[in-house]
């Protein structure tokens, strides 16, 4: 019979592995939520759409779409109205399937969070292989749709609200230019969207990826994970089974990832997790049915499926042939800063991580 005492144990077990794991990641969220806010400020949508249309041509246009998102971090359903409003202003249907793939796979805050939590490998791995299955997706589709793309409803993209403002369930819409306030103004309005409503958006989920990541780490012995997620492509495609319906962001699928490979999960396998989990869920297939199209589903979910097993393959044979062993360099960079200073950037996370999540049930 379970004793309290027992019960008492695991809790403060999983809730020092937690706070560790959070101490951890803590700097690298404030330069990812930093530099969002950067690009938030100086990389104004209506200039980039116009590189995302027809005139840009089948691959150019899903290129540039590709590289538009990979920097952007939105989760996977807060993708979906951003995308949506790119098909409308008369971006391909291939560029908004690139962007539709590219910007939940990663974004800043999850590229800085996987050199705090993994390693260099995996930090440069990650966003080369969002690049291929995004762009792969998106050309094919524009190569496969014959029909004419939909041209933009209303000439003044100004009047057209702003990608960049629909963020997850907190959805500001309005069509303030932001380059027509004074510099003082759009740093203010730079560190609002960062700190508050990007901060918000995504910190409850942050927070349960973290605690699962602690239960992992505390609960489940290494010998299971080393017996049934080593590596091959069995466990791969257990894991893609798991991943697709799943939702989860880029950012708080990290900690789950280096848990699982810190107690013996091959970094291929948890690499499949860490591509198709954040791409993906129930909700954003529902909707790319419905607004993209039958075929445009099949083959997004298609192509993330096989890229997601073919770089877990490669990854482990990267490690494999380098004689690296992935569970001992785990969370290895972020050794190099001081203590003390990942515990101040937690203490000062917590307070606006409390107040993102307050303003974003307003």
């Amino acid at each position: 019979m379970v004793q309290l005492s027992d019960i008492q144990t695991a809790i403060i077990g999983i809730a020092a592995e937690s706070w560790y794991l959070f101490e951890e990641a803590a700097p690298y969220l404030f330069l990812g939520f930093t530099i969002a806010g950067i690009l938030h400020i100086f990389v104004p949508d209506e200039q980039i759409l116009k590189y995302l249309g027809r005139s840009a041509g089948k691959i150019r246009s899903a290129l540039n779409a590709t590289l538009m998102g990979i920097p952007i971090p939105l989760c996977s359903c807060g993708v979906i109205p951003a995308a949506l409003s790119l098909k409308k202003r008369g971006a391909t249907k291939g560029a908004t399937l690139s962007f539709l793939i590219s910007t939940p796979e990663t974004g800043v805050d999850s590229i800085a969070i996987t050199y705090a939590l993994l390693d260099p490998i995996m930090t440069v791995f990650r966003p080369l292989a969002t690049l291929v299955t995004a762009l792969s997706a998106g050309i094919t589709e524009n190569f496969l749709d014959a029909r004419e793309p939909p041209k933009p409803e209303k000439k003044d993209l100004l009047m057209v609200q702003p990608v960049s403002e629909c963020i997850g369930s907190s959805c500001s819409c309005g069509a303030t230019d932001l380059s027509e306030l004074s510099m003082s103004r759009r740093l203010m309005e730079g560190m609002r969207y960062a700190y508050v409503e990007l901060l918000g958006d995504i910190s409850r989920w942050l927070i349960v990826g973290i605690i699962i990541a602690g239960i992992i780490s505390y609960m489940i012995p290494a010998s299971f994970i080393n017996t049934y997620f080593g590596g091959g492509i069995l466990s791969m495609f257990a894991m893609l089974l798991v991943g697709i319906p799943m939702y989860i962001c880029a950012t708080a699928s990290t900690p789950l990832a280096a848990a699982l490979i810190a107690k013996g999960m091959s970094p291929g396998t948890a690499f499949v997790f860490l591509l198709a989990g954040p791409a993906t869920n129930a909700a954003t297939i529902t909707m790319v049915l419905k607004f993209l199209g039958k075929r445009t589903a099949i083959l997004y979910l298609g192509m993330i499926a096989l890229c997601s097993l073919l770089f877990g393959l490669l990854l482990d044979y990267i490690y494999f042939s380098l004689g690296i062993e992935a569970s001992s360099i785990v969370g290895s960079a972020s050794e190099l800063m001081p203590q003390s200073v990942k515990t101040a950037f937690a203490l000062l996370l917590i307070p606006l991580m409390a107040y993102g999540i307050y303003k974003e049930m307003k």
